[in-house]
């Protein structure tokens, strides 16, 4: 079963900054500056935790992940805005 995350960052250095961001491009969705929308198994949350805990440095940096339940379900409702209205990203398959 997948669960939907929403996962923050806090990256002292730019360069170590990047990785994250880049890291994070590759299980989720941008949100804002430092904030992503992650549907992940379990076994995807234990991959992406251990390829941060590589880039990040521990004693400076942070990153959070809020489990907001899931993503076939209270999950995929869980996020609303203030402001401009957020809408849910579209997944499309692709055949190659």
């Amino acid at each position: 079963m997948r669960q939907t995350y929403v996962v923050s960052y806090d990256i002292c250095d730019p360069k170590r900054l990047r990785k994250v961001f880049k890291t994070l491009r590759g299980y989720g969705d941008h949100l804002q500056l430092s904030v992503f929308r992650c549907e992940l198994s379990a076994r995807e949350l234990v991959e992406l935790r251990t390829k941060l805990a590589a880039v990040m440095h521990q004693g400076e940096d942070q990153v959070l992940f809020v489990d907001v339940g899931p993503a076939e379900g209270r999950g995929a409702g869980s996020i609303s805005s203030l402001g401009r209205t957020y809408t849910h990203p579209e997944r499309h398959a692709l055949v190659v």
